[in-house]
């Protein structure tokens, strides 16, 4: 039945059936399908999809064909997304299939200075994009009122909660109006996701096109065991090999993704970095160099691994593996989008071991060892404690002991430094009278706090 259904038999406007035609779709995805007939009626919607199976254009299409433009302009949809990487990509999707309707829209985050932001905001929008963060700041100074809301869309949930945002997102929900539609996306459905869709949303419908965690059949993943020195030298040999075109690395840490992209570079790799320390402007760049091809890698942190849509990415590579297992399906998601083949490619040395067992038991799959001459038996067989990361080295101990005050800088006797005040003089006689009556009540300044003080 999916499979002959097209987007003329979905009752959108001719408007967007014309932008869909000109995007070059004919034939709405499996989630597209299901979910647009009933969006159209109104109801609310629970998705289960993974990355890069069209649920972007399944609430943006249906949401452009109800929306009923208001003069002067209110913000009628929220779409709130966790990074401003995806946060981009939906405001790309709004432009492409509204470009023959009389729709506005402008996509707020952080990273940036407001200034731009708050004068789009001032001129009046149809469609609002926000992560959530930014979206907070702005309604706190009043420059957005969330009253006139008919759609809301939480566009991965999960990933959402993950980064420590739920409270965030319930402080939002409650500015919303009671009577809307309501649309919610999670890639995976947790009880604390679910808690929150029951929460969110009205009777809805539930859409799940795939068995939630389960990556794309369409590409082809290997493992590397080897040991964490050595990834390094078969990085480099991968990146050789003529059908690796175009690559997006992944790092568990910031400082690890900038180190991997200098030393792509010093090896004449052309390589950028992205992640959350980056300006807003850098991890644009970067992403421009990347889809252009003026780049052949890119390094990134998990905030990428749900806000990069790029059609023609050949590999994705994990250099680290990730420390939760759902990551890793976000990640490899990256490639084998738009109908294309993808290659993913894991390095596992011997502490990321249980890394890779609790990934292949979500995926419920085994996935295939590939032999190679930096081969490590140890990290193939690594149990117990040596198949975990090493324990974070402890604190220094504090310089002074606890309940007992710092002397003072500068005062190494620790005494009160004198006035310059000329005036001080004057009173002397008078304040010595007074200091000997008060002598007996005043309290040494370096005395240690008593137990009962402390």
């Amino acid at each position: 039945m999916t499979n002959k259904i097209s987007f003329k038999d979905l009752r959108l406007n001719p408007s967007i059936q014309k932008a869909i035609t000109k995007q070059g779709y004919t034939t709405p995805t499996p989630i597209q399908a299901k979910s647009i007939p009933d969006l159209l009626e109104g109801r609310d919607l629970i998705g289960i999809a993974q990355t890069g199976t069209g649920k972007t254009a399944a609430f943006t299409l249906p949401i452009l064909n109800l929306i009923k433009p208001s003069y002067p302009k209110k913000i009628k949809t929220l779409v709130v997304a966790p990074t401003r990487e995806l946060a981009a990509q939906i405001g790309v999707s709004f432009s492409k299939y509204a470009e023959f309707l009389k729709v506005k829209h402008t996509v707020i985050f952080g990273g940036v200075k407001q200034g731009k932001q708050v004068q789009e905001l001032s001129k009046g929008v149809d469609i609002l994009v926000a992560t959530p963060g930014r979206l907070l700041d702005l309604m706190n100074q009043r420059h957005i009122s969330l009253k006139d809301v008919e759609f809301f869309v939480l566009d991965e949930a999960d990933r959402m909660l993950d980064m420590g945002f739920i409270n965030d997102i319930k402080k939002i929900i409650k500015k919303l109006p009671h009577k809307r539609q309501s649309l919610f996306f999670s890639a995976t459905m947790s009880n604390e996701v679910n808690e929150l869709a029951k929460k969110l949303l009205n009777n809805p419908i539930h859409v799940e096109i795939t068995p939630q965690a389960t990556t794309v059949e369409k590409i082809d993943q290997h493992i590397f065991f080897v040991d964490q020195n050595k990834k390094t030298k078969l990085l480099l040999e991968l990146l050789d090999e003529e059908e690796v075109t175009s690559t997006l690395i992944f790092t568990r840490t910031k400082h690890r993704a900038n180190k991997i992209a200098k030393f792509l570079n010093e090896n004449n790799i052309k390589a950028n970095a992205i992640h959350g320390n980056k300006t807003q402007n850098a991890r644009t760049k970067a992403i421009q160099n990347f889809k252009k091809g003026r780049v052949k890698v890119l390094v990134a942190t998990d905030i990428a691994a749900r806000g990069i849509d790029i059609d023609k990415i050949s590999h994705v590579i994990n250099f680290e593996l990730p420390n939760e297992p759902e990551s890793y399906v976000h990640r490899i998601g990256r490639t084998a989008r738009a109908g294309n083949k993808g290659v993913a490619f894991s390095f596992c040395s011997a502490e990321e071991r249980n890394y890779l067992r609790n990934i292949e038991r979500l995926i419920k799959q085994n996935i295939p060892v590939e032999d190679h001459q930096y081969h490590s038996i140890a990290a193939k067989t690594a149990k117990g404690a040596d198949a975990k990361p090493p324990p974070r080295k402890q604190r220094q101990p504090r310089k002074f002991k606890r309940g007992i005050k710092p002397k003072p800088k500068n005062n190494s006797r620790g005494k009160r430094p004198r006035s310059n005040n000329n005036n001080n003089n004057n009173n002397n006689s008078n304040n010595n009278v007074n200091n000997k009556r008060n002598r007996t009540r005043k309290k040494p300044r370096n005395k240690p706090f008593s137990r009962k003080n402390s």
